[in-house]
């Protein structure tokens, strides 16, 4: 299965762009306040080492969304194991040619990978920073503003991951 791996790179610099804007204009000022922060308090950060971390934090999620967005991994998955499908022989790698050519462009567009990654932000991320949230004693606010951030961005990592990759 060949992979776009532009795709990746588009997808990873989406957290930083929404980011720029969500807890920029959008939410910054709330966020910093549930935070506890001050511009004072923010300055001396190595932006650069930050957002360099960051983005490679980013492609390794855009990487991880590509099987869960993109139903056509599960049948490579399940037959990649099989003698000879490796080598490009055999029953199994035939099975597969034949299914991909049949249903390879199912379910890849951008609004079905948004959708899972609306999913995946909601039963996913959301559970795990209000769970972390509530032990740290943040506000009902700090979770909403976080979980709506990875909402909006799993959504649109997702969906380019789908129609792209």
């Amino acid at each position: 299965m060949e992979m776009n791996f532009f795709a990746f790179i588009i997808a990873a610099f989406v957290p930083m762009l929404i980011g720029s804007i969500w807890y920029g204009p959008l939410f910054g000022k709330t966020w910093m306040l549930q935070m506890g922060f001050t511009k004072a308090s923010l300055e001396g950060t190595n932006m650069v080492k930050t957002l360099l971390i960051c983005y490679v934090l980013s492609f390794l999620i855009a990487f991880a969304l590509m099987p869960m967005t993109i139903h056509q991994m599960g049948v490579y998955s399940t037959l990649a194991g099989e003698p000879g499908f490796n080598e490009q022989t055999g029953e199994a790698f035939q099975l597969f040619e034949n299914f991909t050519a049949t249903y390879g462009d199912r379910f890849r567009t951008f609004k079905h990978g948004a959708f899972h990654g609306i999913i995946y932000g909601f039963f996913l991320s959301m559970p795990i920073l209000a769970i972390q949230a509530l032990f740290e004693k943040k506000s009902f606010k700090y979770i909403a503003i976080n979980a709506g951030y990875w909402l909006l961005t799993l959504a649109i990592m997702a969906g380019i991951v789908c129609q792209w990759v």
